[in-house]
């Protein structure tokens, strides 16, 4: 770590934490997936208690064309590029736990795999992240405006419209009353439970190495369950910046075709708020940031669950592994996930022991990987790659782009 500061002022300013910002994450189906710069590390426990680990890479499109680095451009290439990770993590998933395996293929599973071949995932995921932003739109961004506008022309019959800044006011609560509802609806779902304490876990381990602990589960069972760069925030950010930033819409001069056209032209600019604004609050935290991250986080006692031991172990095995150069292990290769998430090259999967533990809950005991890469448990021997900074921040989760986690 380096200093804030240099001479004099290096006994006064803090030293910045070169941790922060460096790894983040998404909860799936019995495990957790983890990201460090382009590495991918999915683990997830299988039902005779092992860990199944798959490392992979994820070259982000801003790393090879510097435009889309940009501020605000950047936010919108990110959550695009982690809509598809999502995808394919929770397919890669599935087939780890042998989900996937459990009905037969139909004549038309088979037709499809015939006609489509190795390119059927990339089209399934592709109708699905369509889809998904279609309900998306018309949940959060349509539905509320039309129901804004029903109350305006109730207003209108009574005596006079409501005035515009309270229409923008109503249908930003709406938004966010819809996103509230959704998610404690979900949350009472049994198998949203798990993934929610899944969640959990990957907040308390990236908030453990974030901390300098050493990374056990007891360790990080004393962390946070909740961040500031998570994807929850993020929708949460979302919501309230679209009040802001849609305010100045005449809602009593403008087509209705104009007042839901020009949200919907605008929402790429909000997302790119959000994002730097997350990036800022995660790297840069102080009273200000947490202050404004507070909301985001209060949502965080709904999409996140207190872990138990093995939750935490899968998530620390899945941090370790994304991070190859620091904890040792195999180094993932070959093509980018984007391009091909079922490639072999780029892929391994294996049981990974589960550490067992006590009746009473007592958390598995297991060593630091830093300590002891050649750990039976978590370890996989091979090379790392070359060291290169992470030099963009895009490192978030993206529950909010498929699931609320």
């Amino acid at each position: 770590m380096s200093p804030l500061g240099g001479g004099m002022e290096i006994n006064v300013k803090k030293e910045k934490n070169c941790r922060l910002g460096k790894v983040g994450g998404q909860a799936v189906l019995e495990g957790v997936m983890m990201k460090s710069g382009d590495n991918v590390a999915l683990a997830v426990r299988k039902e005779d208690g092992t860990i199944a680990l798959k490392n992979s890479t994820f070259v982000s499109a801003r790393k090879k064309n510097k435009f889309l680095n940009f501020p605000l451009i950047r936010g919108c290439v990110n959550m695009v590029e982690m809509m598809r990770l999502s995808f394919s993590t929770l397919n890669d998933s599935t087939q780890m736990l042998g989900l996937d395996d459990m009905e037969p293929e139909s004549k038309f599973d088979k037709w499809l795999q015939r006609k489509f071949g190795d390119k059927l995932m990339n089209i399934v995921m592709s109708i699905g992240m369509v889809l998904g932003v279609i309900l998306s739109v018309g949940l959060f961004m349509i539905l509320p405006n039309l129901a804004t506008m029903w109350l305006n022309d109730a207003a209108v019959s009574a005596g006079g419209p409501l005035p515009s800044f309270v229409q923008n006011l109503i249908s930003g609560l709406l938004r966010i009353l819809i996103f509230i509802v959704y998610l404690l609806l979900v949350s009472r779902m049994k198998d949203i439970k798990r993934t929610f304490a899944y969640h959990g876990a990957e907040h308390k381990s990236v908030a453990c190495y974030e901390a300098g602990l050493e990374l056990t589960p007891e360790n990080a069972a004393t962390c946070t369950r909740f961040h500031p760069r998570c994807g929850t925030s993020f929708i949460f950010v979302i919501l309230i910046i679209s009040i802001l930033v849609t305010s100045f819409i005449n809602w009593n001069t403008w087509p209705r075709w104009a007042i839901i056209g020009t949200k919907l032209l605008m929402l790429p600019v909000i997302v790119g708020i959000g994002f730097e604004f997350l990036m800022l609050a995660g790297k840069h935290p102080n009273p200000v940031t947490r202050a404004l991250s507070a909301p985001g986080l209060w949502m965080q006692r709904i999409t996140t669950k207190e872990p138990d031991a093995a939750q935490l172990e899968v998530a620390i095995t899945a941090l370790k592994n994304a991070m190859p150069e620091e904890f040792g292990g195999e180094a993932p290769t070959g093509k980018n996930r984007g391009e091909d998430s079922q490639s072999d090259a780029v892929s391994h999967e294996g049981g990974v022991p589960a550490d067992s533990s006590s009746a009473d809950g007592e958390a598995p005991t297991g060593k630091n990987r830093g300590e002891d890469s050649q750990s039976d448990a978590v370890s996989h021997e091979g090379e790392s790659p070359a060291d290169s900074p992470n030099e963009n921040p895009a490192d978030t989760e993206s529950a909010s782009n498929h699931d609320p986690a």
